[in-house]
């Protein structure tokens, strides 16, 4: 099943989180073959962030998991569409249910569009 993924010069590939349940569009993110085959074992989220340079298993801080239910491929084999229930219903690292919460205006100024629902402040206790 990896020979199929088409990962770009460092890698990585694409990765879209998807509720499961309403379609929402939750975040994206790149993962490695690595974290493709770990995501596929233990169908919990996995990711490889690029600012850490090593495998991020969503959730490892926050408690935010996401329990994948499917997997899908796009046609060109280079995009990951997981579908996923988000535990604790924030995907987003600012508190909010999903990461795409910034809204362009017709003024041309982005507006944040959706509630924080839980302070990182809270979430990311160090």
């Amino acid at each position: 099943m990896i020979s199929s993924l088409v990962f770009n010069e460092a890698g990585l590939l694409p990765a879209i989180a998807q509720d499961a349940e309403s379609g929402q569009i939750l975040m994206v993110a790149w993962m490695n073959a690595e974290a493709f085959e770990e995501t596929v074992a233990t169908k919990k989220a996995t990711y490889f962030s690029r600012s850490r340079q090593r495998l991020w298993r969503k959730g490892e801080e926050s408690g935010h998991v996401q329990h994948v239910k499917d997997v899908r491929l796009d046609c060109d084999g280079d995009v990951i569409l997981l579908s996923v229930e988000q535990v604790g219903g924030i995907a987003c690292h600012t508190g909010r249910a999903h990461c795409f919460y910034k809204k362009l205006t017709d003024d041309g100024q982005w507006l944040d569009a959706e509630p924080v629902i839980k302070s990182p402040d809270q979430i990311y206790q160090r």
